[in-house]
């Protein structure tokens, strides 16, 4: 809770009974390597403010390839933080999911179910500012995710990866990388010997 009790302080400052709810709320929970954490088809039930591991969410396509879409982590080195696991879209709209999300490595996590935080969000609103807040961040990386895509070349987005997230190359499958980048992997290994 430690992690999540500072991250949240860089957005509102909550009243110790606002800090009692949330406590009594968020649910610990943990996911080892290689389990399915929330599935394609599926309404995201609970959004999960990653404490400690890995993890990635991805699509895939008809012929039965994987796309990742984002990887989580939380590291203090990062340049970039992507604290929370959900299919946003699945998540507020209460739609089915078009993608599944997998712990890369153990991962240990705050659950906050949607009706749980829509409540926290009716109740305070300090918290609603919060949720005001990371629906915004949410929104600008992806603003800025797309527009890299589009704009910047292979070669550049490799670079942007590398400059904000140099450890996850160790860390994550070449190939999910690679389709993270809009790269084929063998694109990205000619990019890792310039």
């Amino acid at each position: 809770m430690d992690r999540f009790t500072r991250f949240m302080q860089q957005y509102v400052t909550l009243t110790p009974q606002e800090w009692e709810l949330i406590e009594q709320t968020m649910q610990p929970t943990s996911f080892q390597r290689g389990e399915i954490i929330t599935k394609m088809d599926e309404t995201h039930e609970h959004i999960y403010f990653i404490t400690e591991g890995l993890a990635r969410a991805y699509t895939i396509d008809v012929e039965g390839k994987d796309y990742t879409w984002s990887i989580y982590f939380n590291d203090l080195n990062a340049d970039i933080v992507n604290l929370f696991m959900v299919d946003y879209d699945s998540f507020t709209r209460r739609q089915p999911s078009r993608l599944e999300i997998e712990a890369l490595e153990d991962c240990h996590a705050l659950a906050v179910s949607y009706e749980d935080q829509q409540r926290l969000a009716q109740t305070s609103g300090n918290i609603l500012a919060f949720c005001k807040a990371m629906s915004d961040l949410a929104y600008c990386h992806l603003h800025h995710r797309v527009l890299d895509h589009q704009s910047l070349s292979a070669k550049e987005r490799f670079e942007r990866f590398i400059e904000q997230t140099p450890y996850l190359m160790d860390k994550v499958p070449q190939y999910q990388i690679a389709s993270y980048l809009g790269i084929t992997p063998i694109h990205l290994s000619r990019l890792k010997q310039e």
